[in-house]
């Protein structure tokens, strides 16, 4: 992934850029090649006789990717970035000669509109122009360029010592394009940017550093600056099943995310990140309280329609391709207690209050008071009848929770406790009449039903019960018998029923995290390393995990790269740094992370 904190693109092993949103990441693709063929939009820059690189690594701690052919003729090197967004977003990509002289071949097919529409395409001095509609594309290099077959082609010679750069812009096309960057210096300032960064944060040595780091700067990349709002995924309708019709638009915020994000940027020392998205998180969040959503768009927009493109094959012929998202319509109780338990984290950092943001949460409890006891949809998103969700059910007792001891331990802050602590005793007991089956010792997906579900490794994480409680462990015993493959946590037994759709999915990776958490709480810290340990073999080349894995095929499935899988890597691997367990209410305080400063 290259991304500029605005948009993000994703680079082959081939040496092709087959994934672009200008100028969000949730805009209309110009490269689309990800979800169908070249003829969707792709940019090719490689060794003529093509193949998959010899290697490939990002430049330290920093999204500056580095890919590289070893040939018979010579070695070439292809340097790729987005610098940090100015006036455009701009893809800079700068072959260089390493060794020998190699034949190479760049090939620029613009296709906006998710591949449906070709521009027109014109010379202007040293460079190309393309432009269609509201889209405008300027790429600019020295190297010789010529039509060919509706795309833009080079072929050219790279020696030892040489570098050519290429530098494709993107602009609204009734505005007139600035003045291209410095390909050598945007490097230069694009390198700065990440060290300045990346050394910012919590100094993070040991066994895992290079994986926090490099999931840290994912993180940092799925950013939308502007509003500080965090994507789940810079792609879409990557399928969880190959060939299967599971393709969602994961280019969205989601308020569930808000906990493990801010646990995450807190515990890595990145504060100005976590005020961030703790401010997108109550913007996003305000209106009428019955009316909260699971998720919205990167500036807080709420309608997200979903619709199928026809014309993209899909992924491996995984239809169909969709953008929005319908499940933004439907009711997720669980996230009322997402969102309180986020921002009660916030609260205990030390990220200042403000009379506005207490006043919403307290009209957020008010609503759940009266709506924790309806049936949903659950965590899951299922699109099959609502129901009784165990998980939705312990997040109302973890909203509840949270809203009576922040006013029972700040004396600024007023509700009433004594009412949210009935409410949660209540709640209590309800799970545990309805959502434990005693039979089998462990606790169930729904009320009155039989199935497992990977979101009750929480139950311990968010306090609901002791770590010791034999319901705890009897939970955590059964999900390892009844509901993993291959050591790997599925989220749960998949039926068509769940949400219309036939076939299955791969096993979801943030589930194996809760379980490395959970293990760790119940102080089985060699079971969870082993786990932990094994998470990371999963990760792509360069580091980055996506949705789901395949067991079978060996391989990523689902959108990628997925915050919600390098959330909770970071927070396992700090736990597992610091040797002991934190509950989701409570910032981990690894030993280089610097304090902050109280509200």
């Amino acid at each position: 992934m290259l991304g500029d904190l605005q948009t993000a693109a994703l680079v082959s092993t081939a040496g092709s850029i087959d994934w672009l949103c200008v100028p969000r990441f949730d805009s209309p693709a110009c490269f689309a090649a990800l979800l169908d063929t070249p003829d969707a939009g792709h940019w090719l820059l490689a060794p003529a006789a093509g193949g998959t690189c010899t290697g490939r690594r990002y430049v330290d701690d920093s999204l500056v990717l580095e890919t590289e052919w070893v040939t018979p003729e010579g070695t070439a090197r292809v340097t790729d970035f987005m610098p940090p967004r100015g006036h455009a977003p701009d893809v800079v990509r700068i072959v260089s000669g390493i060794a020998g002289t190699v034949a190479m071949r760049a090939e620029l097919r613009m296709r906006f509109d998710y591949g449906r529409v070709v521009p027109w395409v014109r010379r202007h001095g040293d460079q190309m122009i393309a432009v269609a509609g509201p889209d405008m594309v300027r790429l600019r290099t020295p190297v010789e360029v010529r039509g060919e077959d509706w795309s833009t082609v080079s072929d050219f010679t790279i020696s030892a010592g040489q570098r050519l750069p290429f530098v494709l812009t993107w602009g609204p096309s009734h505005l007139r394009l600035r003045a291209p960057v410095d390909a050598d210096a945007a490097l230069a300032d694009t390198l700065a940017f990440w060290a300045e960064w990346s050394n910012r944060g919590a100094s993070v040595e040991g066994p895992y550093r290079d994986a926090i780091k490099r999931s840290l700067l994912t993180l940092k990349a799925l950013t939308y600056q502007p509003t500080g709002g965090i994507v789940a995924a810079a792609t879409t309708s990557l399928p969880e099943q190959l060939g299967g019709p599971r393709n969602w638009d994961y280019r969205y915020c989601w308020l569930r995310d808000s906990t493990y994000t801010l646990q995450a940027l807190l515990a890595a020392g990145y504060l100005t990140e976590a005020k961030a998205w703790r401010e997108w998180l109550l913007r996003a969040a305000a209106g009428d309280p019955a009316k909260l959503q699971i998720m919205y768009a990167l500036d807080g927009t709420r309608r997200l329609p979903e619709a199928a493109l026809p014309w993209l094959a899909g992924y491996e012929h995984s239809t169909p391709v969709r953008t929005g998202n319908a499940a933004s319509d439907q009711l997720q109780l669980d996230v009322w207690g997402e969102t309180l338990d986020g921002l009660a984290l916030a609260r205990e950092a030390g990220i200042a209050a403000n009379d506005d943001a207490w006043d919403l949460q307290v009209a957020l409890m008010n609503h759940l008071e009266g709506a924790w006891d309806q049936p949903d949809n659950g965590l899951w998103e299922m699109r099959g009848a609502r129901r009784h969700f165990t998980h939705s059910k312990v997040m109302a007792w973890v909203a509840a929770d949270r809203m009576a001891h922040a006013v029972r331990t700040h004396p600024n802050l007023d509700g009433p406790a004594q009412r949210w602590e009935q409410l949660r005793d209540t709640i209590h007991a309800d799970v545990l009449a309805h959502g434990y089956d005693a039979q089998r010792n462990t606790f169930v997906q729904s009320y009155g039903a039989t199935p497992l579900d990977a979101s009750l490794l929480m139950i311990p994480r968010v306090g609901f019960l002791p770590p010791a409680d034999p319901r705890v462990l009897g939970t955590i015993t059964a999900i390892q018998n009844g509901l993993t493959e291959d050591g790997l946590v599925k989220r749960y037994q998949t039926t068509d029923s769940d949400d219309g759709l036939p076939g299955g999915e791969g096993l979801f990776i943030a589930c194996s995290f809760w379980l490395v958490d959970a293990l760790h709480l119940v102080g089985q810290q060699l079971a969870a390393t082993h786990l932990f340990e094994r998470l990371l073999t999963l990760r792509n080349d360069v580091g980055l995990l996506s949705e789901e894995w395949d067991p079978t095929t060996g391989r990523l499935l689902g959108n990628t790269p997925q915050a919600f899988s390098h959330f909770p890597l970071v927070t396992s691997a700090l736990q597992l740094h610091a040797g002991r367990p934190h509950l989701s209410n409570q910032p981990i305080r690894h030993p280089g992370t610097p304090s902050p400063t109280p509200a």
